[in-house]
């Protein structure tokens, strides 16, 4: 199974976020897709050098919405380092305590830690608040 998110460098919060059982181009697009209709679109949408962030149709969307695309150079920590952390807390904090047997079951499972990990989980780095408070604050100061 393959997951893909997106996460709002501000917060940190997970703003959309896809499970499929192939690495497709498609895949990953619909999951940018999905983000930018429900979230707004971002001027830069950072990801790692993998072969579907290089792909004909997610570079096309990211064109057609105006969105810079930032790929940087092998071994750049940075870049993604925020997204890589949270696949990361996902793997200690949920899937290695979790039993899943089907696709659906792990579906389940990521949803519901999603939604624990944007609304209840603080992180120190955010003053204790939760990614939930800070993402509705700055769309509250960016309004």
């Amino acid at each position: 199974m393959y997951l893909t998110a997106v996460i709002d460098w501000f917060s940190r919060y997970i703003v959309s976020w896809r499970l499929f059982d192939t690495m497709r181009a498609q895949e990953v697009a619909a999951c940018a897709r999905q983000a930018f209709e429900e979230h707004g679109t971002p001027s830069i949408m950072n990801s790692d050098q993998g072969s579907v962030f290089g792909s004909e149709e997610y570079v096309s969307l990211l064109a057609s919405m105006h969105v810079e695309q930032s790929m940087e150079a092998r071994a750049r920590w940075r870049d993604n380092a925020l997204m890589e952390r949270w696949f990361r807390t996902l793997k200690s904090e949920c899937l290695r305590q979790e039993e899943y047997s089907t696709p659906a079951e792990l579906r389940a499972i990521i949803a519901k830690f999603v939604t624990w990990y944007n609304e209840k989980r603080i992180h120190q780095s955010l003053g204790y608040d939760t990614p939930a408070e800070w993402y509705r604050s700055g769309i509250c100061e960016a309004a």
